[in-house]
């Protein structure tokens, strides 16, 4: 088998989306043109447990510390520095700030511009009801998913947001919590979308506020939100539809160019939009050879 280490190339490729896979084994940068794989190869050795970018930044949870990288370095391999947060398992980026957060609910904020190491701030669970900090399961943006509920950062506190049991969140346009119950959209107040037992939530960084143009929630199977929903074959009353994909154990999805999906055990998925109006994109699978996935991010690009 080829090792990871070694920079496999399909073809030179101009103008390719750069997608960052979290691994047991590291952080891997994946290229993509169309609907194709290029280049991958393992940036970081580490135990990854979950990663976030943000406008120019990637910053990654794992077992000994948060690692940051400044993706407009001018430097040809990227960077990446530790920041003294100790072991985390969840990682969010707002407005250049970074949340995160050990299994434990020990979490902090970290402004990445200027970064300086050992600046984190401490945040507080402003939460009278809980007689002690909740268990983080992951975050995005601003927002924590725990076993009491979904939080939001607030200065320095992470105020509680309604609901229980949340096994992830998405910020982007509008806030998403997938719970073992369902499927939740904040309104006014959390309403449920979809029923069942959901594990992931993702929505594309560049959907407008109030807007879900591109998200999607895994559970025993995928839903898509923005499909037609004047078809009544291809949308659900809440603009959702079932998906035909052909890899079982979806871990997360990311937005770029097109749709990227990873599994647990290394295939990233590359959805092919479909060719006729009204027609499902197609998913081609291309295995990067490393296991114990949790995540996949397509960082944003500076103007």
């Amino acid at each position: 088998m080829v090792s990871i280490d070694e920079k496999r190339v399909y073809g030179a490729r101009e103008g390719a989306t750069a997608a960052y896979v979290a691994a047991e084994m590291g952080v891997v940068r994946v290229l993509i043109s169309g609907d194709a794989v290029g280049e991958f190869s393992l940036l970081e050795r580490c135990t990854a447990r979950d990663l976030a970018a943000g406008v120019g930044w990637l910053v990654v949870a794992t077992g000994e510390d948060v690692l940051v990288c400044n993706l407009s370095s001018e430097s040809e391999e990227p960077a990446f520095a530790r920041t003294n947060f100790g072991p985390a398992v969840a990682v969010g980026i707002r407005d250049g700030t970074v949340l995160a957060a050990d299994a434990n609910g020990l979490a902090g904020s970290l402004d990445l511009e200027p970064l300086a190491e050992n600046d984190w701030r401490d945040l507080a669970f402003a939460d009278a009801k809980a007689p002690e900090e909740p268990t983080v399961r992951a975050a995005d943006g601003d927002l924590l998913a725990t076993d009491a509920g979904v939080y939001r950062r607030s200065g320095a506190r992470l105020a509680h947001a309604g609901l229980s049991a949340v096994r992830d969140v998405s910020a982007a346009g509008v806030p998403l919590a997938a719970t073992a119950g369902g499927l939740y959209r904040l309104g006014n107040g959390w309403m449920c979308d979809l029923e069942g037992p959901f594990d992931r939530v993702a929505a594309d960084p560049l959907n407008d506020p109030g807007s879900l143009d591109r998200a999607h929630a895994l559970g025993d199977a995928v839903y898509e939100h923005g499909t037609d929903e004047e078809d009544p074959e291809t949308a659900s009353e809440n603009g959702w539809r079932r998906l035909d994909v052909p890899d079982a154990g979806l871990v997360d999805v990311a937005y770029g160019d097109g749709v990227y999906a990873v599994t647990e055990d290394g295939t990233v998925l590359v959805a092919d939009p479909g060719r006729e109006p009204g027609t499902e994109a197609r998913w081609r699978p291309h295995a990067i050879g490393v296991r114990g996935v949790t995540g996949v991010v397509v960082p944003l690009e500076r103007a």
